[in-house]
């Protein structure tokens, strides 16, 4: 848990600043970690780290004309010879410094910092975590990031100590023998390593060691620079220093501004190969050669009383610490699956209810904006429900970080919320940091970005993705999330990505029935409504609760009209699913827009991770509430994972247990949002770019549809009970159910009456002429977003491995019903009668629909020529289809005299591909 109190703390006098063309040897030095003879920079015999580790001896100087940079990339050949010459005294070395006493001691003279080793700390386990606290503010690589965490330990060889990572992945516990094979088997990671600066103290035997050897690329994020620019920064540590640095009994934290350079920017190929990788400079740095990271280097004191820890089940859905114990060897699985939780216990155990011990303690960061904060703390505290059930009172308290305060709250100290700015950010994060031997969650810090604001708009449609591009940019900054690959990569988190695209396509369409002002109150609370709904989704997170994409299945269709009941039980049956803002049909009355607090399943998954329980009595009680979920729809639970998969019931964005009539009410919106908007126009006082975002804002409430839809097609219902329980594993998707779906696809969005829009209005779009570059953009293309919509659900339809679950469903159906079953011919006969429909007609075939049957007919001669997954019976099925197609299109070519030009010679076109993709699969078949 947190304590509230403020650490001693010394903020470090910047150095001078180092002009950027340095000398060879100053630049040498700098990089590889040598002694110097300029700047009384201190010396650090290795900096050692995986990624930054080896001197660079021989490496030529950068030019005059770029920044210094470190070389030093690669794990170094051997560690360095401790210095022969007799240790200083103790009390030399840290004359006229300030000590910090704390966990680890620190000591501070002007730029120099030591650690104070205690006989005590060497060979026993700490954690080590490195957060990032600023940064470059684009492509994944921001502020306030967790990075990554070890369980590590300092060993002294000879007047060498190392900072050594444990490999807690692999254990056995219970057997001596064992532990030793598993060390011999299994290796550690050498995580940084410096030079003994000090003979030991005369009374308390420790030594002093130079803290420049953490002044390193502790956190790989040189690799992330040049994942993300293509271009190869390294650490230049002659330029790297200690900001600040404080201690207390707890942690030792030291706030390092580490600069990462190249000492020049490639220039591109002057004809780049198909496919080539650029180099991409920032653009957020005056100068795209220099850019700083802060990192917070945490050394943090582990429980000395571990927590008892508790084991996961996969009914119920947390995060987890997972290891193979070996000395399990008479176990069906080796794996042990710990939940990840916070400690609590009562005050008073005997008292039904009873406040903690040490509550968990949410420090919003001084960066939140004061507006945001109310809303932010009824994120938090809406967990104390829950907490409550279970018998704590105010198991989690917010504290405000104060203007002036003496510590960062990225350190290993401090749970905290922090507001995240960057040019194509859009999400919000909620990671952890957990003890490996228990799972006892120590820290976390959740971040999000200013993606509320009416103008943060600008992030989906113009900054990111391209103004004309009319499918947004929201799979960029879902893959911009997790760029470094710090801490909590698994867990990344793109709610608030989708909700604020959500929010801001309400905002638009309530805005255009009149409902609620621009600027009025109701648009205020609606906003901060979404951001408590967000906060509390991330706060779950750092709770140790995963994601639940099945909990808005659990209510009914019916009951999301229902004002009363909304407003009484939510939306969803869970805060931790991503829940799209339930909006009305024009002339239905208004229900709950947003979830507005915790659901069943939120009460019931901190049940489990968090309910006092007894030693004895563990082990049935938790089997006990985890079978509750059988019976109660409310607590049914499924993954990141499902909602990839084949249940129709597991999805992101989705309300209601008929997800079919959630797709139809969607399209709906949509087509009343832009039908407004056209008799509205622009009005004088717009912003000049408010009718291209709706327009856009339309398309991309409709981009997830044709996989909701199709999800159905070949889906089956997965339980997560224990054999045995009543139900089957998989149960296919009824027929009925399937083919409704498929009719939706094929008589909605293959058809495109839907997709036609005044010339006037499309000509009164305008990028944005401020901008210049990629952010301009052209006039939109709504043959290129209608066309993304048909591909997804063609590719959804047409994928091998509905083929295969289609072909394979009649086998989990008794034979009675077999008959009924959705056919994978069907679906094939279907998809091509829809695409094609005009052969049957002989009528003409508009711009939109020819660009749908060349992406039918291109999937066709995939299939044909390179049926890589396909089952057999689907590619003889594809041949067959394609055989037909053949006909229909020699007939329509023969009756063509009187189409136009384009549609004359999309069908020749069409026929000569049908048939070289035919004649080629004859020849690979024989």
């Amino acid at each position: 848990m947190h304590s509230d109190s403020e650490p001693r703390r010394v903020t470090t006098r910047r150095r001078a600043g180092v002009p950027l063309a340095l000398g060879a040897a100053v630049w040498l030095a700098g990089c590889a970690g040598l002694p110097q003879a300029t700047g009384g920079r201190p010396t650090a015999a290795g900096a050692g780290t995986p990624m930054a580790r080896a001197a660079t001896a021989g490496t030529p100087a950068p030019s005059a004309t770029t920044p210094a940079a470190s070389a030093a990339t690669a794990p170094s050949a051997a560690a360095p010879r401790s210095d022969p010459a007799p240790l200083r005294p103790f009390a030399d070395v840290v004359r006229d410094a300030q000590r910090i006493d704390g966990f680890v001691p620190l000591w501070r003279r002007d730029e120099r910092v030591w650690l104070e080793i205690a006989p005590e700390r060497l060979n026993q386990p700490l954690l080590l975590s490195v957060n990032v606290a600023s940064s470059v503010g684009e492509r994944g690589l921001y502020a306030g990031q967790m990075g990554p965490v070890w369980l590590v330990e300092f060993r002294r060889v000879g007047n060498t100590l190392q900072l050594v990572a444990r490999n807690t992945r692999f254990r056995a516990d219970g057997d001596p023998a064992l532990r030793r094979a598993v060390a011999q088997g299994f290796s550690e990671s050498l995580i940084a390593y410096g030079a003994v600066a000090s003979a030991a103290h005369p009374q308390r035997q420790s030594f002093l060691v130079d803290a420049a050897f953490l002044l390193s690329d502790l956190a790989g994020y040189a690799t992330a620079l040049e994942r993300a620019f293509r271009i190869p920064y390294a650490l230049d540590r002659g330029n790297s220093s200690f900001e600040s640095v404080r201690a207390d009994a707890r942690v030792a934290v030291l706030h390092a501004k580490l600069h990462y350079a190249t000492p020049r920017i490639p220039a591109p190929p002057a004809s780049p190969a198909p496919g080539a990788v650029l180099p991409t400079p920032p653009s957020t740095t005056p100068d795209a050669r220099s850019l700083f990271v802060g990192a917070v280097v945490s050394l943090m004191a582990l429980p000395a009383q571990p927590m008892r820890p508790r084991a996961a089940d996969p009914r119920v859905g947390h995060f987890t610490t997972t290891y193979s114990d070996f000395s399990r060897d008479l176990a069906a699985d080796a794996r042990v699956r710990l939940v990840n939780r916070w400690r609590l216990e009562k005050k008073d155990p005997a008292a039904p209810l009873s406040e903690p011990v040490q509550p968990i303690v949410f420090w919003i960061d001084r960066n939140v904006p004061p507006r945001y904060r109310g809303a932010v703390t009824d994120g938090v505290l809406e967990w104390n429900k829950a907490f409550e059930r279970i018998g704590f009172r105010d198991a989690i308290v917010v504290r405000q970080q104060p203007d002036d305060a003496a510590f960062d709250t990225m350190d290993g100290a401090h749970a905290s919320i922090r507001w995240l700015l960057g040019i194509d950010a859009g999400f919000a994060r909620g990671p952890s940091h957990a003890d490996p031997r228990t799972g006892e969650i120590l820290d976390g810090d959740i971040t999000i970005t200013d993606a509320f604001g009416r103008g943060a708009r600008r992030i989906f449609v113009e900054q990111v993705g391209g103004a004309s591009s009319a499918s947004g940019s929201d799979e960029r900054l879902a893959s911009l999330a997790t760029q470094w690959q710090g801490a909590g990569a698994s867990q990344a988190c793109t709610y608030l990505l989708d909700a604020a695209a959500d929010l801001h396509f309400a905002l638009d369409l309530l805005e255009a029935r009149g409902d609620v002002a621009p600027d009025g109150p109701e648009a205020e609370a609606f906003v901060r409504a979404v951001i408590k709904d967000v906060v509390t989704h991330e706060v779950g997170h750092v709770l140790g609760l995963t994601h639940n994409f099945r909990a808005s299945s659990a209510v009914a269709h019916a009951l999301l009209r229902d004002a009363a009941h909304t407003r009484a039980h939510g939306i969803s049956a869970s805060v931790m699913d991503y829940n799209p803002i339930n909006l009305p049909l024009a002339g239905e009355p208004m229900a709950a827009l947003v979830q507005g607090g915790l659901g069943a399943y939120d009460h019931w998954a901190i049940e489990y991770a968090y309910a006092p329980l007894s030693e004895a009595d563990e082990q049935a009680a938790l089997e006990a509430i985890a079978a509750r979920g059988r019976d109660d729809p409310a607590l049914a639970f499924g993954d990141d994972i499902d909602a990839a998969g084949l249940d129709p019931r597991v999805n992101r964005f989705d309300l209601g247990d008929d997800a079919l009539a959630f797709v139809e009410r969607r399209i709906a919106l949509t087509h009343e949002l832009w039908q407004r908007t056209q008799q509205r126009g622009w009005q004088p006082g717009d912003d000049p770019l408010r009718l291209r975002r709706t327009l856009l804002a339309g398309f991309r409430q409709l981009r997830e549809l044709p996989a909701l839809a199709a999800k159905h097609v070949g889906g089956m219902y997965a339980e997560r009970d224990r054999p045995g329980d009543g139900r089957p594993a998989f149960r296919p998707v009824e027929p009925q159910r399937q083919r409704q779906a498929l009719a939706l696809l094929t008589d909605t969005l293959f058809r495109v009456d839907s997709f036609r829009f005044k010339p006037e209005f499309l000509a009164s779009l305008p990028p944005d002429y401020a901008e210049f570059g990629a952010g301009r953009g052209g006039p939109v293309s709504i043959p290129q977003a209608v066309l993304q919509l048909q591909t997804s659900a063609l590719d959804r339809l047409l994928d091998p491995g509905t083929a295969q679950r289609l072909l394979e469903l009649p086998l989990y159906l008794p034979e009675s019903e077999r008959s009924t079953a959705l056919s994978l011919h069907e679906v094939y006969a279907t998809v091509q009668r829809a695409v094609w429909r005009e052969l049957a007609t002989g009528g003409e075939i508009d711009r939109l629909r020819r660009d749908l049957q060349r992406e039918h007919l291109r999937r066709l001669q995939a299939a044909l020529t390179r049926p890589l997954g396909l089952p057999s019976d689907a590619l003889s099925l594809q041949r067959l289809l394609a055989t037909e197609l053949q006909r229909d299109l020699q007939r329509a070519v023969g009756r063509a005299a009187g189409l136009s030009v384009e549609t004359r010679a999309h069908l020749a076109d069409s026929l000569a591909l049908l048939g070289e993709a035919l004649r080629a699969s004859f020849v690979r078949q024989q």
